[in-house]
């Protein structure tokens, strides 16, 4: 299975197997995404998509999508026991009595949670379930299905990207996974995002419009030096620029931490663990300095780590400083396996 993840600077692509009880990773790919500046028509997806499935040496047809946070959303609420393809259609008719917003424009899917199958039952008439649900623009997903037949690939899933880090999060940490409740952060290009995870569910998610973007920005303003300069300069660190480097972390750690206050008194549970993943999380200076405004123990992890690597022998050497970076589409191409 391949599975992109189409960031809003960075397309993140994996090419996994599975061999018996294990995945194998046999591919990877960074490569920029066309530029936000470059009318995002079907055939310029489509190119894209063409070039990083060669690039990735896949023969197959079917791919996976991942959408970042402004293309998709995923929401928790109670609906109805009924079988899944009824809650689509209440979905898709009434979205406002059970996301508090008129949706009509949005395809959904939804996950019961607790639950078995589509959660039937005898006695289901007049209980509720609790829901996760997924959703995106019919629009888009039509525009994306178009770029995928001019690539000549067949569109097998499109994914929300929250949902991503905690299915490789599992496979990753599956002890901690499902014994403790903690948070996996996700440093993206323009915002961040904060799932909790209690005991192996996913209870809540925020998207926090500070990212990797504005650090590197802010940065290059206080030393003075171009944008591309500041971004090599983030990951290394040297010791001048670490005072500079915390008043801008600082506004994210904040919003973060509010977040997990939130959920601590709404839930009853405290979050013992912070996973940071994304380009910046190379950085162990930021990581520390998360550490130090969320007061929680807090590091970064490798999404990657439970596979084995079925990699070509110049890659080898470079997934290790890439991992962080391949969270969200391993997550989907887990799903999608």
């Amino acid at each position: 299975m391949v599975a992109i993840d189409l960031g809003q600077r960075t397309t993140k692509a994996v090419y996994l197997q599975r061999k018996g009880e294990t995945l194998e990773l046999l591919q990877f790919l960074l490569s920029d995404t066309p530029a936000a500046d470059q009318a995002h028509t079907p055939e310029v997806i489509g190119d894209h998509l063409k070039a990083i499935v060669e690039a990735l040496r896949y023969k197959g047809r079917k791919v996976s999508l991942v959408l970042g946070v402004s293309d998709a959303l995923l929401r928790h609420a109670e609906m109805p026991i009924v079988p899944i393809i009824d809650m689509r259609l209440m979905l898709k008719y009434n979205s406002k009595s059970y996301l508090q917003q008129d949706l009509n424009d949005y395809v959904f899917d939804c996950q019961t949670i607790g639950l078995g199958g589509d959660g039937n039952g005898d006695n289901a008439k007049n209980q509720k379930a609790r829901v996760l649900i997924g959703g995106a623009r019919k629009q888009t997903l039509e525009h994306l299905q178009a770029a995928a037949k001019h690539a000549g690939l067949i569109l097998d899933q499109v994914i929300p990207g929250l949902v991503c880090g905690s299915n490789a999060f599992e496979l990753s940490m599956p002890e901690i996974f499902a014994s403790e409740t903690i948070a996996l952060v996700d440093i993206g290009f323009k915002s961040s995002s904060i799932s909790i995870l209690s005991r192996g569910e996913l209870c809540l998610s925020r998207v926090v419009s500070l990212g990797s973007d504005k650090l590197t920005a802010g940065l290059a303003e206080a030393m003075g030096v171009s944008y591309e300069e500041a971004e090599g300069i983030k990951v290394g660190l040297p010791e001048e620029v670490q005072g500079a480097m915390q008043g801008l972390i600082t506004p994210l750690g904040r919003e973060l931490r509010a977040f997990i206050d939130f959920f601590e008194h709404q839930q009853v549970k405290t979050v013992s663990q912070v996973f940071v993943c994304g380009g910046a999380a190379r950085s162990a200076f930021l990581v520390e300095s998360l550490q130090s405004e969320l007061m929680v123990q807090t590091s970064s992890w490798n999404p990657v780590s439970f596979m084995n690597m079925a990699l070509p022998p110049d890659k080898l050497g470079e997934v290790e400083q890439v991992a962080s970076q391949l969270a969200v589409a391993t997550g989907g191409a887990v799903a999608a396996l």
